[in-house]
């Protein structure tokens, strides 16, 4: 890999079958969760996946840290001696070592958290089991790690059920860092969260990323969120990658359909600046276990052409028209928008 690339994944593909059915009949439906993915995470970046629920966005963040074994692929993660290994391949033992340099902030603050343990025995569980402390040095890095996430180290005797939301998470984060990470996927870090409290937990992680230099992949359907935060964004449609760009281009000149549908649905305060045609994507989100012989996003595309229905395009963005379209990105401007007085 390039020397700037910490991550890179390589046809990856990951398929779930159902197992026994209604009157004990064996279902033997296929999902394609993931689907021939590639993509790269450059050092120090964060990484937006985004799409709408059941996209696979969040299985792909699950094969990045293997609690998900991919059915076929590579995922290539270069470790801090400049050594590389494929994560894909690796056994649970093997993957042991690894778990302290890829780590991952969970969605929900009130069910990540043990409410029998102490904040200081949560934090402090990653240390211990790997192996990466003892004694008063537990104490002193959980400590450290609190104070970096805005927290009192002097509460960390106290359960979780003593915090607020934002302060749980908080105490997520810390949990996450204490290792001293290289690479964090964040699933939904914030969307369980109050409005009024995910600038903050976003500007930490910012402050974080600067401080330490750690890498994001930043999983979210909050496309504010993601423009906020992210440096580049990958778009999933039904397994897919559908197109990949820096953030400002993706939201300034979407190059696929779907993309444009996300950013439609956008909220715009300003009356004035509203679309002529604030039309999303017909019809319903197809299963992951239907059968595609075109475009993926073809029966729900209002550019599609025959050759959408007959041929998959091959290459990101994947669009047959990509280069002969020119779609609205989230902020039109006055001339292409309805003013409302």
């Amino acid at each position: 890999m390039p020397a700037e690339e910490i991550l890179r994944v390589e046809g990856l593909t990951m398929r779930f079958t159902g197992g026994a059915g209604l009157f004990g009949r064996r279902n033997r439906t296929t999902v394609h969760a993931v689907d021939d993915v590639d993509l790269v995470v450059r050092r120090g970046e964060t990484l937006g996946l985004v799409g709408e629920s059941g996209c696979g966005k969040t299985t792909l963040g699950r094969c990045i840290l293997r609690a998900h074994k991919p059915t076929t692929g590579r995922i290539v993660y270069r470790r801090a001696d400049g050594s590389e290994v494929d994560l894909a391949g690796l056994s649970r033992s093997q993957l042991r070592p690894l778990r302290t340099e890829i780590r991952t902030v969970f969605q929900d603050p009130n069910s990540s958290l043990n409410p029998r343990m102490t904040v200081q025995q949560i934090v402090a569980e990653p240390l211990i089991v790997n192996n990466l402390a003892s004694g008063s040095e537990v104490k002193d890095r959980v400590a450290e790690a609190l104070r970096r996430c805005g927290l009192r180290p002097e509460l960390m005797r106290r359960y979780p059920h003593a915090f607020s939301g934002g302060e749980r998470q908080r105490i997520g984060i810390a949990r996450a860092l204490v290792t001293e990470p290289r690479l964090v996927v964040a699933d939904e870090a914030v969307s369980a969260l109050d409005v009024s409290v995910r600038s903050q937990i976003l500007n930490l992680m910012e402050d974080l990323q600067d401080e330490l230099g750690l890498t994001y992949v930043f999983i979210s359907h909050d496309l504010s969120v993601i423009q906020h935060l992210c440096t580049r964004v990958a778009v999933m449609y039904l397994g897919r990658i559908v197109e990949e760009a820096e953030t400002e281009d993706l939201f300034d000149h979407p190059q696929h359909p779907y993309t444009e549908a996300l950013l439609r649905s956008v909220p715009r305060p300003d009356p004035r600046l509203r679309r002529r045609d604030e039309v999303l994507p017909a019809g319903e989100v197809p299963t992951p276990d239907e059968h595609f012989t075109g475009c993926r996003f073809q029966p729900r595309c209002r550019y599609a052409i025959d050759l959408c229905s007959q041929t998959e395009p091959t290459t990101v963005p994947r669009c047959h028209r990509a280069e002969e379209l020119t779609l609205d990105g989230v902020y039109a401007s006055h001339a292409d928008a309805d003013v409302t007085r």
